[in-house]
């Protein structure tokens, strides 16, 4: 069977810089979660550029909304050290709302030690207001699932 090269790292960057959601790493310090990296899809996706975020914890995109069913699902996956899937109301740099879909995937070093999370952020406004407009919709005119 034949292997195919690694990567070199250089075309990595630019593969995952390539990718239109946001791709972050955090590092757990205590409770907190530090971004260690951020890809140019955050960027575009947040407003913020690497050099305003890097090294505090992603919390700031929650802004003060941190009474989220999500983000309560969230702090118990990383409690426990397990992936997980949430949507959550976020804030772009200007102040904007957009509907984030989190996966967060712990990645556990040769030792089973916990290291880092992989996030990955995808913009799903659309989705949620549409699902929110026929929701209404459906309330308004007392329609049944």
């Amino acid at each position: 069977m034949k292997r195919s090269p690694l990567i070199n790292p250089a075309l990595l960057e630019r593969i995952i810089d390539a990718s239109e959601d946001g791709i972050v790493v955090a590092e757990q310090e205590g409770d907190e979660n530090i971004l260690i990296y951020v890809n140019k899809g955050f960027e575009r996706l947040t407003g913020y550029s690497a050099d305003e975020i890097l090294y505090r914890d992603c919390r700031f995109l929650q802004n003060e909304d941190r009474d989220q069913e999500g983000l309560t699902a969230i702090r118990a996956a990383l409690k426990a050290g397990r992936p997980c899937r949430e949507v959550l109301r976020n804030y772009r740099k200007d102040g904007t709302l957009f509907w984030n879909e989190l996966s967060i995937t712990p990645m556990y070093d040769e030792t089973d030690n916990l290291t880092y999370y992989i996030g990955v952020q995808k913009d799903v406004t659309e989705r949620v207001e549409a699902q929110h407009a026929l929701a209404h919709l459906k309330a308004k005119h007392n329609i049944e699932n």
